[in-house]
């Protein structure tokens, strides 16, 4: 196993962790009396190194000294018990450990102080590794530790350390040694997993070829038994012809040819039908998602709505899951931030919200935190620095130029610097810690001023106005620039776009989208912006585009379930239970999906 990364700020990394079973008092005082050599009835003795004890101690944290002391063929006379297979270095620890209840942890021990703990049964400096461990998970040594943790029976470490590798799969293959030692069946059981987190299928081939060419005469026939596990179809037909079916180690192994065939015809047929929803064939089969879009409420059918559409960039499809405990909401900001989706002021065609709800996307339950200071509507909402800011809105009466920022770990909003104009209905977003905020609808016109938040100083700049007046707009940081997108501008409903780079302060024209929209869903979901729904000027539509900055051009993309405009759209990375918001891979998961479509059609039609 590679050594874990060390902060920069620490030579020698350590933590010391504490577990308490006795009271402080009692641990004090037990432990003074050993080393003071008072009471103590046994002597531990490593590799000629003696350690007073007593034996009740031991056994209190140890099964292993337990069944020592305690067994039938064991003299209850007996003092000196030596014990083979561990350091004097370690058995000081864990005899520490066992009056204290705290173990040092350091990049240096971790690994003889887990062993030394699995060999003496001490699970909590076993549990204190496994979190050390946890936390010093890396490119470089997930692999390790994941075996580390396997070897040692330690399951949630290895499943976090797989899961790490899993996530990180395209950055770690390209730096890391371990990845080249793995076995053949290491690989495949990686390569072939649905949340597998690559964007293009062309990343796990190169890695194959990589771990291939480590030891090329032994590995070369495997690429059989390993190409199989690539989604092929899902690659550029010209990748697949130049680099796959033209590879030499394909070529001359007469195995693959019928991989290769069928993959061909896999193509073929996407390309003549577009993506199915037949999720079954390994080779079409899409990766499950490392990052869900979600599109939260809106205005719909000439009301506000609940509906809650997750969607699946990787299989290009929408899924509801919407909760019916959620209230209808429109005109609001949603946010991701520490494993929460906040759902931020809105309107419900009565009342404007200066409340706050949060979603927790793991458990799927709602939970009311602290309300704003202001009554929100067509509010401006981003995340910096582990705060949400919420900027300017309708409160029922004016427009606002109020701001305010929310710190979850205190349940407390504050009031921040006003901004220069009053904003409704503008859009906002981060990039290089600082909050952009730009166009929006003042009381009286459609703004095409925008400007920049700094919390350093809490003030707020005006940067160079846009191109267009936009209200209702779409903004979002993308690469290196602050994009606008869409909008009304008074007259019209906007599809032109534009992006601002921060360090020139200019606004540069956009491609146009395919269709006009206002009060729209905007989000970076696998490098592409996507824009979700919105009004076109003559009804609500369910259209979803996405921009990509490497080809400068627009592309369609699945619609949504739910007519709506007045949503709002956030991405949530990383979820365990992924599979619950992405189109179903499995024909069991399908079945159950067509249930429940089947019986929420019947309860409508009652």
């Amino acid at each position: 196993m590679s050594e874990p990364e060390e902060p920069a700020s620490s030579p020698k990394f350590q933590r010391c962790f504490m577990e308490r079973k006795m009271s402080a008092m009692a641990c004090t005082i037990f432990n003074e009396l050993r080393l003071e050599g008072k009471l103590c009835d046994v002597i531990v003795k490593v590799n000629g190194m003696e350690f007073n004890a007593h034996k009740n101690i031991l056994c209190g944290c140890s099964a292993y000294f337990r069944a020592l002391f305690t067994s039938e063929w064991n003299n209850s006379e007996r003092r000196v018990y030596n014990i083979p297979g561990v350091s004097p270095d370690m058995m000081r620890l864990i005899i520490e450990y066992a009056y204290t209840r705290i173990v040092p942890v350091t990049t240096e021990n971790v690994q003889q102080l887990l062993a030394a703990a699995d060999q003496f049964s001490i699970m909590g400096i076993v549990r204190a590794c496994c979190e050390f461990l946890a936390g010093q998970l890396c490119l470089l040594n997930c692999i390790g530790i994941c075996k580390f943790a396997d070897f040692f029976s330690c399951s949630e470490l290895r499943q976090r350390a797989y899961v790490y590798i899993l996530h990180n799969f395209d950055d770690m293959v390209r730096t890391s040694e371990e990845f080249l030692e793995l076995s053949l069946s290491e690989l495949c059981g990686i390569i072939e997993k649905d949340d597998l987190n690559v964007k293009q299928e062309e990343v796990v081939y190169e890695a194959v070829q990589r771990w291939i060419a480590h030891e090329p005469q032994q590995r070369k026939k495997h690429i059989v038994v390993l190409l199989p596990k690539i989604r092929l179809a899902l690659m550029t037909a010209d990748y697949f012809m130049n680099n796959v079916k033209n590879n030499t180690l394909v070529k001359d192994n007469e195995e693959c040819k019928p991989v290769i065939i069928n993959a061909l015809k896999a193509m073929y047929d996407l390309n003549m039908n577009g993506p199915s929803n037949d999720f079954t064939n390994p080779l079409t089969r899409p990766r499950l998602p490392f990052a869900i879009l979600l599109a939260i409420g809106g205005w719909s059918g000439g009301s506000p709505t609940n509906g809650i559409e997750a969607y699946d960039a990787r299989a290009d499809r929408w899924v509801n899951v919407t909760r019916e405990e959620e209230s209808p909401r429109a005109y609001h900001g949603a946010a991701y931030l520490n494993g929460f989706v906040y759902c931020v002021g809105g309107f419900d065609s009565v009342d404007y919200f200066n409340s706050v709800r949060k979603f927790n996307p793991t458990t799927r339950t709602w939970h009311q935190v602290a309300p704003m200071h202001s009554r929100r509507c067509y509010v401006s909402v981003t995340v910096l620095d582990g705060h949400i800011y919420a900027m300017g809105g309708f409160d029922g009466y004016m427009r606002l130029n109020t701001a305010e920022r929310y710190e979850p770990d205190t349940n407390q909003w504050t009031l921040i610097a006003t901004m220069h104009e009053q904003r409704s209905d503008a859009s906002s977003t981060t990039l290089h810690d600082k909050v952009y905020i730009c166009g929006g609808f003042n009381g009286n016109e459609c703004l095409f001023t925008a400007e920049c938040y700094s919390p350093q100083t809490n003030q707020w700049t005006l940067i160079a106005p846009m191109r267009s007046r936009r209200s209702g707009v779409g903004v979002i940081a993308y690469g290196e620039h602050v994009y606008s997108v869409g909008g009304f501008d008074g007259a019209n409903r906007l599809r032109n776009a534009e992006a601002y780079n921060p360090q020139t302060n200019t606004w540069r024209a956009v491609p146009t989208m395919f269709n006009p929209r206002s009060n729209f869903g905007i989000e970076v979901v696998d490098d592409l912006l996507f824009v979700v729904g919105g009004f076109n000027g003559f009804t609500t539509t369910f259209n979803v585009e996405c921009y990509d900055e490497k080809t400068d051009e627009w592309y369609d993309a699945h619609d949504m379930g739910i007519f709506r405009s007045a949503l709002s759209c956030c991405v949530v990375p990383g979820l365990a239970n992924v599979s619950d918001y992405a189109a179903p891979r499995d024909a069991l998961q399908i079945q159950r999906e067509e249930l429940k479509l089947s019986t929420s059609n019947s309860l409508l039609s009652v």
